[in-house]
C-alpha cells in the first residue's frame, strides 16, 4: 500500500496525506527519499498510531518529539553521541473522540465544520505545533488517519497563514473524496484485523463524519474567521513566533 491522499502544498513545503497503510520498512525508507520528506508530523492518537506504526529504518536515531493530548510539549531527548536525525518524527495527537464533542453527534456538514472549530478553540497549540518543523524550514508531511479531518484543519490554516485564499482551502479540502473509498476500505480491513469487535458500519461512506463536503470546510472558515480573525495571528496566539509565523508565507 501507501500514503493515500497524498498532495504538497505551500509551494511543496508540506505535504498531505493519510497515515502510511502497509508500508514496511524498506518501502518506509523509499518512500522519505523519493519525497525528500524531513519531518513527520503524525496527529493520530496512541490507539491510531499502534494499528498501523511507522516503520523508519534505523528508529533509534530518528528524533522522536512527543507533543501530548494535554497541550505540553516537552523537548526531545537524544543521546549526545547520536548524529543529526534524517527524519523528525513529531507526535502531536488529538484523539477526535475525546475532545470537543462526539463524532456520532456530527450529522451535518456544519455539524462537522463546528467539530473542527470545536478542536482548535480547545487545542490552538496543536496546530501551532503542527506547523512548527515547516517553519522552520522543513519539508513536512502532515498526517492523521485519512488525511481528511485533522489534517484537513491544519492544512487550511497553514493555507491560510501563507496567504492563500478560502477557495483555495476549500479545493484542497475537498479534493480528499475521490480518495475516500479506497481509504475507508483499507481502513475498515486495518481496524477488522487488529479489533475484530468494530462494527462495519464504522466505515460507512454514509456517515457524516466521513465526508468531505464543501459546506463543512465553508462554515469551519467562517467561524474561524469570525472567532479569531486571521490565521498568523492565531498560529502567534498558539506558540509560533513572528519569525515562524513569517517562514510560512
Amino acid at each position: 500500500m501507501a500514503v493515500l491522499n497524498l498532495r504538497p502544498l505551500a509551494g511543496g513545503r508540506i505535504l498531505r496525506g493519510s497515515q502510511p497503510f502497509g508500508l514496511d520498512a524498506a518501502a518506509t525508507s523509499g518512500f522519505l527519499a523519493e519525497h525528500g520528506i524531513q519531518a513527520i508530523v503524525d496527529l493520530r492518537s496512541e490507539l491510531e498510531r499502534s494499528l498501523v506504526p511507522w516503520l523508519i529504518p534505523g528508529h533509534d536515531a530518528v528524533r522522536d518529539h512527543k507533543v501530548h493530548d494535554g497541550g505540553a510539549r516537552p523537548a526531545a531527548v537524544v543521546p549526545a553521541a547520536v548524529a543529526p536525525p534524517v527524519v523528525e518524527l513529531v507526535n502531536n495527537p488529538l484523539d477526535p473522540n475525546a475532545i470537543a464533542g462526539s463524532l456520532h453527534a456530527v450529522e451535518t456538514p456544519e455539524d462537522l465544520g463546528e467539530l473542527y472549530l470545536g478542536w482548535i478553540k480547545l487545542r490552538p497549540e496543536w496546530v501551532a505545533d503542527a506547523l512548527r518543523p515547516v517553519a522552520r524550514g522543513k519539508r513536512t508531511l502532515v498526517h492523521c488517519s485519512l488525511g481528511k479531518d485533522r489534517t484537513g484543519v491544519v492544512s487550511a490554516i497553514a493555507l491560510l497563514a501563507g496567504g492563500g485564499s478560502e477557495d483555495a482551502v476549500v479545493e484542497d479540502y475537498t479534493a480528499t473524496t475521490l480518495s475516500l473509498p479506497t481509504m475507508l476500505a483499507v481502513m475498515a480491513e486495518t481496524w477488522r484485523l487488529h479489533v475484530p469487535s468494530t462494527p462495519a458500519a464504522y466505515f460507512s461512506p454514509e456517515l457524516m463524519v466521513l465526508q468531505s463536503p464543501e459546506a463543512a470546510m465553508r462554515h469551519f472558515l467562517a467561524a474561524f474567521a469570525e472567532e479569531f480573525g486571521d490565521a498568523r495571528s492565531f498560529l502567534r496566539e498558539g506558540g509560533l513566533t513572528a519569525v515562524e509565523v513569517e517562514a510560512l508565507r
